[in-house]
């Protein structure tokens, strides 16, 4: 019985979880000629929670990350299950680096240069795309003022 309420609750959390990600407001990126739909975590809280907890993403859908003013960042995969590769953005839109992130581990991955924006993907997207660094992203929000 114990571990059915566990499993239970379990559940309940993803699908609470899930439920929030799908609220996460949406922009469409050019991302060197491909279409991305991105989620957008412009806030503190938004940014420390990313793709946390989450088991899947759609094809051509991920996450950038939008800070206040260009910077030295780093990323790592604490409670992060789907396979990633991030691309730091600098505040004129160009890619300076892309990094591929395993599951679940500590290990920061930083940008080569003052990034304002990062875009999260699945794994290898950036690669099959033929995007690189020095690729330009187009429709990338406003820096954030928090």
């Amino acid at each position: 019985m114990f571990r059915h309420c566990l499993a239970t609750a379990a559940a309940a959390a993803l699908v609470a979880l899930s439920a929030n990600a799908a609220e996460l407001p949406t922009i469409k990126l050019n991302v060197g000629g491909h279409t991305v739909v991105a989620e957008v975590a412009a806030t503190p809280e938004l940014r420390a929670t990313g793709l946390m907890h989450r088991f899947s993403l759609q094809p051509d859908h991920g996450m950038v990350f939008v800070f206040d003013r260009p910077q030295p960042l780093g990323f790592y995969m604490k409670n992060t299950f789907v396979p990633l590769s991030i691309a730091f953005i600098d505040a004129d839109g160009r890619i300076l680096n892309i990094e591929d992130m395993a599951p679940q581990t500590l290990e920061t991955h930083w940008s080569q240069g003052l990034a304002v924006y990062t875009l999260e993907m699945k794994q290898g997207w950036f690669g099959k795309k033929g995007v690189g660094p020095g690729a330009k992203v187009a429709g990338l929000p406003k820096p954030s003022a928090n």
